[in-house]
């Protein structure tokens, strides 16, 4: 059975992941899988304590995305993820270490599983990262206000969008990425840069095109 497209929009916390998987799937007609967070029962212990909830928080995670890009290897289908698996480790789990919010232990524990859990699965044809100043972030989160993100501090965003960065250069050598500023670029509505990167991914995928005349 041949694979469908299979598309990962990455960025940091507040940067409109979601708002343009959806945009994309409903313009595409594309799956869409997104991130667990509404039903995570860690995320607001986590925030509220990082060093007690890290590791849980991540495990959980983990096998959330990693059930969900399990599916999307099987598929024929094309897909859109919103957030990747990667970024569990090269981001999330990296940063909480080096802020001292994971231990040694379970850090090397969780990147261990980690890496055999990613050797089972299909890399992405193409990331999508999403960037934004730390500043526009915070105003972003604090716009959507949810409870459990009442805590993040902008040290954290900036810890997350080096880390961010850093995985993006190594990234590269593996995938192809698409890096878009936010800050620069409006992607919201009918904005030409969300026409344009339609016709790309079109072109990158005309089969899905093709099973929608089969319909």
């Amino acid at each position: 059975m041949p694979q469908g497209y299979f598309l990962a929009i990455a960025g940091n916390i507040g940067v409109g992941k979601t708002e343009l998987t959806s945009r994309l799937s409903a313009e595409l007609g594309w799956m869409a899988y997104y991130e667990p967070v509404i039903q995570n029962p860690y995320l607001d212990p986590f925030y509220a304590d990082m060093p007690r909830w890290s590791f849980h928080l991540q495990i959980y995670f983990l096998s959330e995305r990693f059930k969900a890009q399990v599916e999307i290897g099987r598929s024929s289908l094309a897909f859109i993820q919103d957030r990747t698996i990667y970024e569990d480790a090269e981001v999330f789990a990296r940063t909480l270490y080096e802020q001292g919010s994971m231990t040694r232990v379970d850090y090397e524990n969780y990147s261990a599983l980690f890496q055999v859990m990613v050797s089972f699965l299909r890399k992405p044809d193409l990331i999508i990262y999403l960037k934004a100043s730390p500043e526009v972030l915070m105003q972003r989160i604090a716009r959507r206000g949810r409870e459990s993100e009442r805590a993040i501090g902008v040290d954290y965003i900036h810890r997350l969008g080096h880390a961010y960065d850093d995985w993006m250069r190594r990234a590269r050598n593996e995938m192809e990425v698409l890096e878009i500023d936010t800050d620069a670029v409006a992607l919201q509505g009918d904005a030409p840069a969300f026409n344009a990167l339609l016709q790309d991914l079109r072109r990158r995928y005309p089969r899905q095109a093709e099973l929608r005349l089969e319909d």
